[in-house]
């Protein structure tokens, strides 16, 4: 005969334990983000294929806890529209490039938003790299975390029409990244013809000749096929295509911190495999064009002082506008030390 006080306690026993089960279940979940990842750069690159490579290391490195899921090619609009998904949790990391990672916090405009003020790729390694702290503590202030700094090598003007000089280049309508409208201001007061737009309408933008120059590293160039419809490219390293990969902090810290070191450190390997290939594939992807009809227009150093002068003309503008005025400084201060450093 079943014993009605054991039987209840029994049950009383098994719903404590059922409830106990399904609570470290709710738990678990929670303890176990899917990340979805935005980024401008087209599906296939070798940037992609690194952060898919990423991806599958954490899967591993979390046994399975933390699943990354990448839209690229833009899937989820501009950078401007990712900051703002990310903003309301939407989307919870993003490989951005200094156009994006600005709205965030408007410092890291000075890695990228001063024309012809590095004369080498080595230069703005120095500067990113004594400015990282700084901007990587302000980045944390506002909610985001970064994994890796990196960059696409020089970006450079994509045409139509054959250009030399600066010139040339007004004569055109230039490509202008949307939701930046200081940005275009600067470029107007300058002589250019600013068109502003999103990355996914370049190409649909050069074919119905809605602007007829573009200003882009020649790896997105190859990638996007902008070749084919701007078929010029002045040898003008007008600046550097800086980037980041952040994630929302808030995202970032419910993942536990011996996980979260493996992932840090799977995400170093990645920016240093990201970095070395856009290096690379600056050169690799100008020769690949050239073989199917770019012609690479090379300047003389009085043309490249022209262009120089052109860009510094703009400097008064850019401080305190598109870039603060004390991290413009420290950029060009930090250049001039870099150079008297290795000036041997």
């Amino acid at each position: 005969m079943i014993d009605p006080v054991n039987a209840g306690r029994r049950r009383f026993v098994l719903s404590a334990v059922l409830a106990l089960a399904c609570g470290w279940g709710a738990v678990a979940a929670q303890a176990a983000p899917r990340l979805k990842l935005g980024t401008l750069a087209p599906v296939g690159t070798s940037y992609h294929k690194s952060l898919m490579t990423m991806g599958e290391t954490w899967r591993k490195d979390s046994a399975g806890a933390v699943d990354l899921n990448i839209f690229a090619g833009g899937k989820l609009g501009g950078e401007a529209e990712m900051v703002g998904l990310m903003k309301v949790n939407s989307l919870q990391a993003a490989m951005l490039t200094a156009v994006g990672l600005a709205e965030i916090e408007p410092a890291v405009a000075g890695l990228q938003n001063i024309p012809m003020g590095f004369q080498s790729l080595e230069e703005a390694d120095y500067v990113t790299e004594k400015l990282r702290p700084m901007l990587e503590a302000r980045m944390a202030a506002k909610g985001f975390a970064v994994l890796f700094w990196s960059d696409a090598g020089w970006v450079r003007f994509f045409s139509s029409k054959q250009v030399t000089r600066p010139s040339d280049l007004k004569s055109l309508k230039l490509f202008t990244w949307s939701g930046n409208p200081k940005a275009v201001e600067i470029y107007k007061s300058a002589g250019f013809n600013a068109v502003p737009l999103e990355t996914a309408d370049i190409v649909p933008s050069l074919q119905t000749r809605l602007i007829d120059a573009v200003p882009v590293p020649p790896f997105f160039a190859m990638a996007a096929q902008v070749d084919t419809k701007a078929s010029f490219m002045v040898d003008v390293n007008w600046a550097p295509l800086v980037g980041a990969l952040v994630v929302r902090k808030e995202n970032w810290d419910k993942i536990g911190p011996d996980v979260r070191a493996k992932l840090q450190q799977a995400a170093a390997i990645t920016a240093k495999e990201i970095k070395a290939a856009g290096r690379r594939e600056m050169d690799e992807s100008v020769a690949a064009m050239t073989k199917r009809g770019l012609t690479v227009t090379k300047i003389t150093p009085e043309v490249e002082a022209e262009w120089r002068a052109t860009a510094e003309s703009v400097y008064p503008k850019i401080r305190g506008s598109l870039v603060p005025a004390d991290i413009f400084d420290e950029t060009l201060k930090l250049i001039a030390e870099y150079r008297k450093e290795h000036a041997k």
